[in-house]
């Protein structure tokens, strides 16, 4: 939509074809300059016209992402019961504004998933000469957990509570849903203390003293921590599905949304098998294409599934409706007595019945009276929010090297709600991915630029670090399906979970292991030279 506009043009004059290009993870989804330049010009020329970039150039002008800094503030009483939270967010837009995305989401999980009734939030986007900040996996939600979480680490330190506890006597009861946030959301459902206790379980959190008393004969310093985390995922408020059941056997589903290496091909596959009953290799999954794909709203925010999946259903319930009453005249039954399962219409009470893919090629032969033109094909659109809340716990063990501030991340269990699961190997995968970039942004990733000169000292991966394979260790991965009412799928989102809470709890592992030290916090990222200017500081 955006390119038309800008090339004043018609609509129904841009083709858009994307097909695989990799994650995005938000920066990519956005418009950027040289797509409409390049378009412009082939049209100025008449010719094809092709510009790539290089990753240098994409360090110094694509979007970046996280650029924050929050002041915060907790109140609770002498139980340790929350009264009140204050925040203040000042994100960094950059050069100019692409999006504010980011803070409107973080000022909205203030509180997370704890019960605290009363809470303000300032939100400030301040212009730099940095390049524009744009949602990055997770949306601002990363960082309210890292807040929060942090804030509570701090109060249990200061007042001598314990963390767990602390925590525990605060989250929103089981039995306490509908909940309505301080900041106007209300949470449908969740098991926010199940969450808690199973990733205890799963990471050993009551064997910790003695991993940490072996830590130490080798000379390490072992740290614990935990974060609870909870999203709102969002996305475009529109999306769009069309099935058609093929009298040649195949099942043709066209849907406005893509997967960019998310897995939506087995998704989505999964979700017309349920429905219609028909085989899984008999879906053909048709997206990326505008003279195909009418309109959709992409891939982001944990929407997919959620708002695909809402269409297909509804379509693949019409498609059913147009079916039973094509079966109801070729089995020669009334139609409240065609019963429709697994991909057969029959006739209740008898062994009358006939497959979908009949029906189909019946209504194609004009065998079936007053059946629609389009044959058994349905279209559903939707435009507004489904809303949904993941949420989750994680738990990670790390062994710091007091000598060189080193961090080698030794344990990692988390336990998330995500809904009901489609595919648990796929949502498995994104927390697998999601985590490794918390972890990154946690220990390595920074956008550096000197002070003085404004010269970005970061544009290379020689000086921009990210998380390879040796930095992590194997993922103790668990689900706790909790189905949401707000779709018929009953899902949440997987997309985001395993970066929500990363930030916070692998700081909070860190501080814990520098405790003895005196250490209460580190800045993000907590590289290996500020741990140890933090070590020599304490023995100094």
């Amino acid at each position: 939509m955006h390119l038309f506009l800008c090339l004043d043009v018609a609509p129904e004059m841009v083709r858009v074809i994307t097909e695989d290009v990799g994650g995005g993870y938000g920066p990519r989804n956005m418009l950027y300059p040289e797509f409409v330049l390049i378009s412009w010009a082939a049209k100025r020329l008449g010719r094809p016209v092709k510009w790539t970039s290089d990753r240098t150039e994409a360090f110094v002008a694509d979007y970046q992402g996280r650029d924050l800094v929050t002041q915060a503030a907790l109140a609770l009483d002498s139980n340790g019961k929350f009264l009140a939270m204050r925040t203040r967010m000042i994100g960094a837009v950059g050069g100019h504004t692409v999006a504010y995305v980011s803070l409107n989401n973080g000022h909205r999980l203030t509180t997370s998933l704890y019960d605290i009734p009363t809470a303000h939030a300032h939100i400030q986007g301040v212009l730099t000469n940095t390049p524009s900040t744009s949602p990055y996996r997770g949306a601002g939600r990363p960082e309210a957990m890292f807040v929060i979480e942090r804030l509570i680490d701090g109060a249990a330190d200061q007042f001598g509570f314990d963390r767990i506890e602390l925590r525990r006597r605060n989250l929103i009861a089981r039995d306490g849903f509908p909940y309505r946030n301080a900041m106007g959301l209300t949470y449908d459902c969740g098991e926010f203390e199940a969450n808690m206790d199973s990733t205890m379980a799963l990471a050993d959190w009551d064997g910790v003293e003695a991993r940490r008393t072996e830590a130490r004969g080798r000379g390490k310093l072992l740290g614990i921590g935990l974060a609870n985390y909870i999203e709102a995922p969002v996305g475009a408020p529109i999306e769009r599905a069309e099935i058609a059941i093929e009298p040649d056997g195949r099942v043709r589903v066209v849907v406005g949304t893509q997967s960019q290496g998310q897995g939506h091909e087995t998704s989505f596959r999964q979700v017309i098998t349920e429905w219609l009953g028909v085989p899984f290799d008999d879906i053909d999954i048709i997206t990326g294409d505008t003279d195909v794909v009418k309109t959709g709203g992409g891939t982001h925010s944990d929407r997919s599934i959620r708002m695909a999946g809402n269409v297909m259903v509804k379509a693949s319930e019409k498609i059913i409706e147009i079916g039973r009453d094509a079966a109801s005249h070729l089995l020669e039954a009334a139609r409240e007595d065609i019963a429709f399962a697994s991909g057969r219409f029959s006739v209740a009470g008898t062994d009358r019945e006939i497959g979908i893919f009949d029906v189909a090629a019946a209504i194609a032969r004009g065998d079936v009276p007053d059946a629609p033109e389009g044959g058994m094909a349905a279209e559903e659109d939707f435009w507004g929010r489904l809303p949904a809340f993941p949420n989750g716990c994680v738990v990670c063990e790390v062994e710091v090297d007091p000598d060189t501030g080193d961090v080698a991340i030794t344990r990692y269990s988390t336990v998330d709600d995500v809904g009901r699961v489609v595919n648990p190997m796929i949502v498995h995968g994104q927390t697998h991915g999601g985590i490794a970039m918390g972890v990154g942004q946690a220990l390595l990733e920074n956008a550096w630029y000197d002070p003085e000169s404004g010269q970005l000292l970061a544009g290379s991966f020689m000086d921009y670090c990210v998380a390879r394979a040796d930095n992590l260790p194997s993922f103790n991965v668990e689900l706790n399906e909790v189905p949401s009412a707000g779709n018929p799928l009953g899902v949440k989102g997987g997309g985001e979970g395993g970066t929500t809470p990363a930030l916070a709890v692998v700081i909070s592992a860190i501080v814990d292991a520098l405790k003895d030290y005196g250490v209460k916090h580190i800045d993000l990222p907590a590289t290996s030279e500020k741990i140890w200017r933090a070590i020599q500081q304490a023995r100094t």
